[in-house]
C-alpha cells in the first residue's frame, strides 16, 4: 500500500512530526486504577468516534491484572440502522486467528504429538513447495513464523476473495506458489503457510481445525461467544461489514455497507486457520487474560504449558528495524519481530507484542504489554486503517500512561495525505486509459483460456462487442475487459468490492502467447497477489 497502512497489517504505528501541538483532552485523566482507566480509554475512543464520523461501529476490550477492565461496543452494527453494537456484538478478527492457532498447536505441542522445529513433512507426507530444500526442511516454526520464503500475501488468490476450492486442493496448489526470497532469510507476511499449520493440526489431532478449536481452546477458556467463521450463521448478532468501494477506486468514496453478513464477503473454510474467527469484546477479554498469564485458566490448571507460552512469544525473523523512537516519532521501534502468531518489538521501552487483522469491511488489532500486566483489543465493522492506528497507538499510550502526542490529528493527518495520493492516482490511471494506444491485434485474438501453474485457469471470451474476463475459481473476479494501452487491458468486475487488474499479454509472432497481471489501484490490498501469476494460453 502507498501512504495508506494495509488493512491487515501487524506493524505497529509510528508518530509523525504534525502530532506534537497539543495535549489531547483524554490524556488528562489519570489512569492508575481500573474506574479511571476504563473512563480514560472511552473517552479517547468516542473521540476517535467523533474524528471518524462515518465509522459504524467498534467493540474495544481492556484487561489489566488478571481482571476485565472494559468490554464495550461503540456505534451500529449496520449504518442506517439503530441496533447498536455492545460487549456482545460479534466481528471478524481476521488475523487475529493466527494466534489461536499457534496455541493450538502448543497444546499438541505439550502433548507429545508435534515438535516446534520438526519439518512439516512429518506430519504432512505430500506437503510440496517450489524449493525442494524448503520442502524438505520447512519446520511448524517456520510455517507460524513468515519466514518460509514466499513474497508478500503469496497465494492468496487461491483463497481471497471466497473460492471454490477446498483446504486439500490449497495446500496442493502451494507446491507452485513462487518463492521469492531465501529460505528464512527475511519476512513476508504469508497466509498461506498459516492453511499449511491447520492441515498440522488436522493430521495429528484427528479433528478439523474448527473442532479443535472449539473443543480444545474455546470451551476450555469459557469463550462461549466466539465462533469459526464457517459455523456464523447469525447476522443479528455480527458488526456487520462496511467499506469504500468508489467511485472511482477501491477504498475511495462515501463509507456503505458491503454486506448483509459477514460470510456472503468472506468465507475462509479453505483458510480458516489464518483467519477465521469470529469474536466478541467479552470473549477476547478472556483470550488476552489467558495469554498474559501465560496459558493460565480461570480455574488455575493449564491450556498450555508456560514453556510453550514462552516459547510462541520468542522472536524467529526480524520484520523491521530503525535507530528507535525520537519525539517526532516516540512509536518507533528499534526492532520489531515476529514470533508465532504474534509480532514482538519496543514501544516507549517497553515489551509490545500485537498483531493485526484484516476482512473484507472489517479491521482488528490486539496489543499485549507483558510489562504491565495489561491488554486491549479492539475491532471494526469497516476498513478505517487510521483510525486504527490512533486506536491503537493512542489506547497504548494510555495504559502507558504516556501523554503528549495527538494520535487522532497525526492520523488524521495521514489519512488527508494519503487520500489525496490516491485521487490523484485514480485521476492518472483514467487519464492514461484515454490517452492509450489501440490493441495492435483483433479482440478475437486475445480470446482462450490462460493457465498459471498455481492459481488455474482465467478464461477470456467475447461478451457483445468486447471481452469478458473468468477467473474460473473465484466467482467475483467476473467482469469485463476493457482495452487500456496496447497490449494492456484493465477488469471492470461488476462487484465493486473487488479490485480490479491490468492484464498485459506478449506477443510472439504476431500471436498472444503469456500474460502478466498487476492491481489497479495503488492501494490494493497485498491479498490480490495478480502480481504473482504467470499466464501461458492453453
Amino acid at each position: 500500500m502507498s501512504v495508506r497502512l494495509s488493512r491487515r497489517s501487524a506493524l505497529f504505528a509510528s508518530g509523525g512530526a504534525a502530532a506534537l501541538a497539543s495535549r489531547p483532552a483524554w490524556a488528562q485523566t489519570p489512569a492508575n486504577d481500573d474506574a479511571g482507566l476504563a473512563e480514560t480509554v472511552d473517552a479517547f475512543v468516542r473521540q476517535c468516534m467523533a474524528a471518524w464520523p462515518e465509522q459504524p461501529a467498534l467493540g474495544i476490550a481492556v484487561v489489566r491484572d488478571g481482571r476485565p477492565v472494559l468490554a464495550r461496543g461503540y456505534g451500529v452494527k449496520r449504518q442506517g440502522r439503530a441496533d447498536r453494537a455492545d460487549e456482545h456484538t460479534l466481528f471478524a478478527i481476521a488475523s487475529n486467528t493466527k494466534n489461536v492457532t499457534a496455541a493450538a498447536l502448543a497444546i499438541l505441542v505439550d502433548e507429545g504429538k508435534v515438535k516446534w522445529d520438526e519439518p512439516i513433512k512429518t506430519y504432512l507426507p505430500n506437503f510440496r513447495l517450489a524449493d525442494p530444500y524448503i520442502t524438505e526442511h520447512a519446520t511448524v516454526r517456520d510455517a507460524l513464523s513468515h519466514r518460509a520464503g514466499f513474497g508478500l500475501g503469496a497465494g492468496d488468490l487461491l483463497f481471497w476473495p471466497n473460492s471454490d476450492r477446498t483446504r486439500a486442493e490449497v495446500i496442493q496448489q502451494a507446491a507452485f506458489v513462487p518463492i521469492e526470497n531465501g529460505f528464512r532469510a527475511e519476512y513476508d507476511y504469508c497466509n498461506l503457510m498459516f492453511v499449511v499449520a491447520g492441515a498440522v493440526i488436522e493430521a495429528v489431532s484427528g479433528q478439523t481445525w474448527e473442532d479443535l478449536i472449539q473443543t480444545r481452546i474455546l470451551d476450555r477458556v469459557g469463550m462461549t461467544e466466539t465462533v469459526p467463521l464457517a459455523r456464523l450463521a447469525e447476522p443479528a448478532r455480527s458488526a456487520l461489514p462496511h467499506g469504500r468501494v468508489g467511485p472511482p477506486l477501491r477504498y475511495q468514496g462515501a463509507m456503505v455497507p458491503i454486506a448483509d453478513s459477514i460470510v456472503e464477503v468472506w468465507n475462509w473454510d479453505q483458510a480458516a486457520a489464518a483467519g477465521g474467527v469470529c469474536t466478541t469484546p467479552t470473549d477476547w477479554a478472556k483470550w488476552m487474560t489467558l495469554r498474559l498469564k501465560e496459558g493460565v485458566l480461570p480455574d488455575g490448571s493449564r491450556l498450555f504449558s508456560e514453556a510453550a507460552a514462552r516459547e510462541m512469544l520468542r522472536p524467529n525473523i526480524i520484520v523491521g528495524s530503525s535507530p528507535g523512537p525520537t519525539a517526532e516519532l516516540p512509536g518507533r521501534a528499534i526492532a520489531s519481530t515476529y514470533a508465532m502468531g504474534f509480532q514482538v518489538q519496543d514501544y516507549r521501552g517497553e515489551r509490545l507484542i500485537s498483531h493485526g487483522g484484516g476482512s473484507p469491511g472489517g479491521i482488528s488489532a490486539t496489543v499485549l504489554l507483558p510489562g504491565r500486566n495489561v491488554g486491549f483489543s479492539i475491532f471494526s465493522n469497516a476498513e478505517e486503517s487510521l483510525l486504527l492506528r490512533a486506536l491503537r497507538s493512542g489506547i497504548a499510550d494510555i495504559c502507558l500512561g504516556k501523554t503528549g502526542f495527538d494520535w487522532i490529528a497525526d492520523s488524521k493527518r495521514l489519512e488527508a495525505e494519503g487520500t489525496q495520493k490516491s485521487l490523484a492516482a485514480a485521476v492518472e490511471i483514467d487519464a492514461k486509459q484515454k490517452a492509450g494506444t489501440r490493441p495492435s491485434l483483433p479482440l478475437d485474438r486475445y480470446v482462450g483460456t490462460w493457465r498459471d501453474p498455481w492459481y488455474g485457469d482465467i478464461v477470456v471470451s467475447r461478451r457483445g462487442r468486447g471481452l469478458w474476463l473468468d477467473f474460473t475459481h473465484t466467482p467475483a473476479l467476473k467482469g469485463q475487459l476493457e482495452p487500456y494501452d496496447g497490449e494492456t487491458f484493465r477488469t471492470r468486475f461488476p462487484d465493486k468490492r473487488e479490485e480490479d487488474a491490468f492484464i498485459t499479454f506478449a506477443l510472439r509472432d504476431g500471436r498472444p502467447e503469456t500474460a502478466t497481471m498487476k492491481g489497479v489501484s495503488p492501494d490494493i490490498d497485498f491479498s490480490y497477489d495478480y502480481q504473482d501469476l504467470r499466464l501461458t494460453r492453453v
